[in-house]
Formats: structure tokens, sequence, C-alpha cells
């Protein structure tokens, strides 16, 4: 099958080799079931993390709760989950749940996946594009994967950014990730990497502006302190803001031919989800195609 030799740029969040992105369905705002597309991905990155792929690692986490949390979906597809023994919690938590989930190192895995399409062939031009006509012809399949660039690429009005500031911390010899969705002063999640901590962090829907806020940073760090006082003395090694391909809900379809013929595959509007998502979505643009 020949496809177009255009890739469409999209808006990665963090500029993507900034961060590190954890497998987690607390991000999921879709109206439809998306629990396949994050089991499959599950699947695959913890068969990537027992393969020893680049970045790919199974994380020991660990999600805090004010209130008992229940059963909460994701938990179908992540297996294993237990309460969180009482010695395992920072203060001022009367709940958790322990589990392991699949984290990606991007500086390191984003290397091996670039790597490995273009060793099965893939080749990469950037260029802009007014319209997805511009890279239909000679193509059988375009597939649309533009993140935030979608909205005006495609005239989708349903798509708007979700800014998102984190931190880069040193390590203080954290081993698990710690994060508490409901925290009353914002979201507020810890990422151990190789070198160096992520905590973040915000989503601010409908905001475009990129610029670092030091005070949001610094009110980050504080909430971050409040799941793992061990960062209370970790000193900032810099910061990043980005924005995420935020929608109503994902747009995983098949829609008008373009004016050469070829067939169009639209996988956008992940929102925070992208790493939850990427290869359950990838799996079922794939069977569309074929």
């Amino acid at each position: 099958m020949r496809t177009a030799r255009s890739r469409v740029s999209g808006s990665n969040f963090l500029g993507a080799a900034t961060t590190t992105s954890s497998w987690c369905v607390h991000d999921l705002h879709q109206p439809q079931d998306g629990s396949g597309w994050g089991a499959h991905t599950f699947d695959t990155l913890a068969a990537q993390a027992a393969a020893h792929v680049p970045g790919v690692v199974m994380r020991e986490s660990l999600s805090l709760y004010r209130e008992p949390p229940g059963e909460p979906a994701w938990t179908v597809a992540v297996g294993k989950v237990r309460p969180a023994g009482t010695h395992e919690l920072p203060p001022g938590y009367p709940y958790g749940l322990r589990y392991a989930v699949p984290l990606a190192e991007m500086p390191r895995y984003l290397p091996w996946l670039d790597a490995r399409f273009r060793n099965l062939g893939g080749r990469v031009v950037l260029r802009a594009l007014r319209s997805l006509d511009e890279v239909g012809d000679g193509a059988d399949v375009v597939i649309n994967c533009a993140g935030l660039g979608a909205g005006e690429l495609v005239d989708d009005p349903s798509v708007y950014p979700v800014r998102g500031q984190i931190l880069r911390v040193s390590n203080p010899g954290l081993t698990m990730s710690v994060r508490d969705e409901g925290h009353p002063d914002g979201r507020a999640y810890v990422h151990p990497r190789s070198d160096d901590c992520i905590v973040g962090g915000t989503l601010d829907e409908g905001q475009w502006d990129t610029t670092v806020d030091p005070a949001v940073g610094a009110a980050i760090l504080a909430r971050c302190a409040d799941l793992v006082p061990a960062l209370r003395d970790a000193r900032v090694l810099g910061h990043a803001v980005g924005l995420r391909p935020g929608r109503p809900a994902v747009r995983l379809e098949e829609s008008a031919r373009l004016r050469s013929g070829a067939r169009v595959v639209h996988n956008y509007g992940h929102g925070g989800s992208g790493i939850t998502l990427c290869w359950g979505c990838a799996r079922e643009v794939t069977a569309l195609v074929g």
C-alpha cells in the first residue's frame, strides 16, 4: 500500500521530548468507551517494557484520595490493584491505591519510535499544509494525526487547546509515581525519571499562552510536596509549558475522500491521554485502513 510521504505536524504537548508520560485514564473525558484503546495500549507498552525498549518501564504507582475510591473503571485494564497501607500514605491522605503502569520517558522513547519508523521504510517530510489535499496525490490513504493543528487543517471548531505547565526537578531518590487528581489546589502528579522528576501540572482549557508562569510553577511544586514530602528540598531544573489537543471526543473515523481519490482517516483530539490511548488508536486506524 502506498501512503502519503508527508506528515501533518500537530502540536506535541511540551514538545513531547522534554517530559515523561504515564499510562493513566484519569485524563479521559470521552463520551464513548475508550477503555479498549487504553487496555491495548497498556498491554503493548507493558510488552515493550519487558523487552527493554528504551525509555519504557513498568512504574510502581500510588493514587491518593481523601474519600474512599471504590473500584475505578481504569482498574480493569491495569490488573493487580490493592489498597495502600497506612505506612505508604503521606500525611493528610487516608486512602490510596497501589498498582503498576507503563511509563514512557520521551527523550529516550521517541528516538526509538522514530528509528523503528524509518527502519520500516518511513520517511519524514516537514512542510506547512493548508489542506489535506496537498498530500493526496500519489497516496492511497492519508492519516490525519494533526493534533491541535487539526482544528484549522480540517476546519474542526471543536478542537481546543489545553494548556499544561510542569516542572523538572532533581530526584531525591524516588522510584514510585504518585498522583492526586482531586487535590484542592489543582492537579498534582510526580513521575520519577532516570535523572530527574517531572512534577505537574495544569489543565487550562482554551488557553493558548505558552509563557511559563513562575507563580503557577511554585504552586505545582508546593502541592506535589504534599504528595511526596521529600520534594520540599528538590532543586528546580527547568519549567515547560505546552498545549494538549483537546476535543469533546477523540476523532477516529474515515471521512470523505480527497480530490485525488485518496482515503482519509482521522486520529486526533486525545487531550492529555496520548500515551494512554496511542497504540490502541493506532490498531483501530490500521483496521480501518485494512
